[in-house]
């Protein structure tokens, strides 16, 4: 990726936080990265085409996150492991985890493209779950466990980002994300055995 195209997806990212997907425009982005709106369009469609980067780029994140090299490691590992890397995807790279998971432009729809990029990337979770099952588990079964795992972790990061959240005095969301995950993924490898 060019520096131009950097420069674009890092200011579009920052607005982003600010203001969430109401501060995105062409013009508030070439202003953040200190160029004109055309040079916006000649490297981008536009505000879709900006979106559709920030939103592969999150996808691409994701699917690194849950690339766990297996090699040694447990079916529980693999898991927690994986499940760490993405906790420091959401906490550092936060802009793309609100953009891809929840928070995106009512008005924007992902391209194909984009799309293709989440699917793999909820095919990495995929596989990642299918370690914990038993393997004569049917594929839907492999499915809505992968989304259960998913909602707990984003349930958690749903609650840690809520606006009462500092309220709640909680000491660590990432232990308690955690340890919700380590007593979710123990039930299911009981089951598996």
């Amino acid at each position: 990726m060019t520096d131009t195209r950097t420069k674009i997806l890092k200011a579009a990212s920052a607005l982003f936080l600010e203001g969430g997907s109401a501060a995105l425009s062409v013009r508030a982005i070439a202003a953040r990265a200190e160029m004109s709106t055309i040079g916006i369009y000649s490297h981008f469609k536009g505000k879709q085409g900006i979106l559709d980067a920030l939103y592969t780029q999150a996808a691409e994140m994701a699917s690194a996150a849950m690339d766990v090299q297996q090699a040694g490691l447990s079916p529980r590992d693999i898991m927690m492991t994986a499940a760490r890397n993405y906790i420091v995807l959401s906490e550092t790279n936060e802009a793309h985890y609100r953009l891809f998971f929840g928070e995106s432009d009512p008005g924007y729809t992902p391209s194909p493209e984009a799309q293709k990029a989440g699917f793999e990337a909820f095919g990495k979770l995929l596989e990642q779950t299918a370690f914990v099952l038993p393997q004569d588990t049917a594929p839907e079964e492999v499915r809505d466990t992968a989304l259960t795992i998913w909602a707990l972790m984003h349930g958690f990061f749903g609650l840690r980002n809520h606006a009462g959240a500092d309220k709640l005095r909680v000491e660590s969301w990432r232990g308690l994300t955690l340890d919700a995950m380590s007593n979710h993924i123990d039930a299911l490898l009981a089951r598996k055995d």
